[in-house]
């Protein structure tokens, strides 16, 4: 019972941090309509920089503001420098945005080299917690936590406020909305360095227990794409689904199948997109 719990909790914790990352790639991909393939890229790059930060204030909330902020500036500058040029033109975004991320991997192998990093926590957070018959990391919980309070922030936002009603309207139709006076494309950049700022505070929250190596950026990125592939693009409710099944999905195959771990998520990614080729919340444009 103890060891079936606790691959339990490691699902539904791994899927905590899978829907934070993966709830910035479906604001920009679903609702945005940007191939931003340079995602991975900005969860490691936030949590290098968030691990810099936090090892000089020795604050691990400092380090997260960090990440997110830095990661922001960055996507902020993505969009207005070079996405801009490739909107509607999804090849072209998926090779510029390939090539963003091989040259941030390459600017993070500069600045911090090749080595293993983990993220440093507060003491509050350190150590183990009863559950029941056995006992959990605490910040892995927190992490569950987290996970929760973002999905509820971002359904709030983009189904009971105005910014939120101005984002869909302007996906549906950005003409519309411009002819009421409003700038649609200061909203879609805010919503930009929403997303990227997400990928920031995963890759922060991530190093701590995932940790941040060469290599990282593309393995979240996998896992976030079949996230949103299953959830359906542009969906909130459909990514956190999604991460909990890829999660869970995830934590079970590696114990049950260690040598067709991917195939346990993979093959039913495969199955669902078979009857349901939009996700399990996907709609049409």
């Amino acid at each position: 019972m103890g060891i079936n719990l606790f691959q339990i909790l490691n699902g539904l914790t791994f899927a905590a941090l899978l829907f934070i990352v993966a709830s910035g790639f479906t604001l920009i991909f679903g609702l945005l309509r940007i191939v931003n393939l340079a995602h991975g890229a900005l969860y490691l790059f936030g949590g290098l920089v968030g691990y810099s930060a936090a090892q000089a204030t020795g604050s691990f909330v400092l380090g997260t503001l960090a990440a997110m902020a830095c990661v922001a500036l960055l996507g902020v500058a993505l969009d207005q420098g070079l996405l801009r040029f490739v909107r509607g033109v999804e090849l072209r975004q998926v090779l510029l945005t390939l090539g963003i991320a091989f040259v941030l991997n390459d600017l993070g192998l500069v600045i911090w080299g090749g080595d293993t990093y983990t993220m440093p926590v507060p003491d509050a957070l350190r150590g183990a917690a009863r559950i029941g018959p056995l006992f959990y990391p605490k910040f892995r919980l927190f992490v569950l936590g987290l996970g929760i309070v973002v999905f509820a922030a971002l359904w709030l936002l983009i189904n009971r406020t105005r910014l939120g009603a101005l984002i869909r309207a302007g996906v549906d139709d950005p003409e519309i909305v411009e002819a009421m006076g409003i700038n649609i494309r200061r909203v879609f950049l805010g919503t930009f360095a929403l997303g990227a700022a997400l990928a920031g505070l995963g890759g922060a929250v991530g190093g701590a227990f995932l940790t941040l190596y060469p290599g990282a950026d593309a393995e979240i990125l996998v896992f976030s794409l079949a996230v949103v592939i299953i959830g359906g693009r542009g969906s909130l409710v459909g990514a956190g689904v999604g991460a909990l099944l890829v999660g869970l999905l995830n934590a079970i195959g590696q114990v049950l199948f260690p040598e067709l771990a991917y195939f346990v998520i993979f093959g039913p990614m495969a199955l669902i997109l078979a009857f349901r080729p939009l996700g399990l919340f996907g709609r049409t444009a």
